[in-house]
């Protein structure tokens, strides 16, 4: 019965790519950003490559970006919280 244990095998490989797939997804730029390229956006702007007003663009787009991180994780954990305390609702 080498075709059960291959199966078995395939579905398992199947589940685990699907596994990783959904936590490689959680990694990546919030849609508040709008995933766009913090370089092209800078420019785009009119500021030159290493001037000062460019350097600042690409720090407050980089604080932008950690600040969108952060409030999604801080929703992710706040819902674990309350399903955890209601165990009753859905």
């Amino acid at each position: 019965m080498p075709s059960v244990t291959t199966a078995s095998r395939l579905l398992t490989a199947a589940l685990l790519a699907v596994a990783l797939a959904a936590c490689a997804a959680r990694n990546q730029t919030p849609v508040a950003m709008g995933g766009d390229d913090d370089d092209a956006v800078c420019q785009s702007r009119g500021y030159a490559q290493g001037s000062p007003e460019y350097v600042a663009c690409r720090k407050d787009r980089d604080v932008q970006r950690n600040a969108a991180t952060a409030r999604a994780d801080r929703r992710q954990r706040d819902l674990g919280e309350y399903m955890l305390n209601h165990p009753e609702r859905p």
